[in-house]
């Protein structure tokens, strides 16, 4: 069981993670959310169909590499802080 004061550090540093977030990272993070149902395996196996020239659901930018990498950062941090980042970010 975590302690109040465990959270809390927590809490800081979901918010300080998503301060940071570059705007493609906020992208990700919100077609993660509302395209994919919250599931980076989804959204990755979407980029990699793209790669291949298979079909695939979603037209991201021209950086699916990129954007492979960065959703490797995103997701390690939700793991690491068991946390998702679509309840902490907003596209404005």
């Amino acid at each position: 069981m975590t302690s109040a004061r465990g959270d809390k550090k927590q809490d800081r540093e979901v918010k300080r993670f998503v301060r940071r977030l570059t705007p493609e990272e906020r992208m990700l993070v919100v077609l993660k959310r509302e395209l994919y149902d919250g599931s980076w395996d989804d959204m990755v196996a979407d980029l990699r169909a793209r790669l291949d020239g298979r079909p695939y659901i979603f037209k991201l930018v021209n950086r699916i590499g990129e954007d492979l990498e960065r959703i490797e950062r995103l997701r390690a941090f939700e793991k690491d802080y068991d946390v998702d980042l679509g309840d902490h970010v907003q596209m404005h």
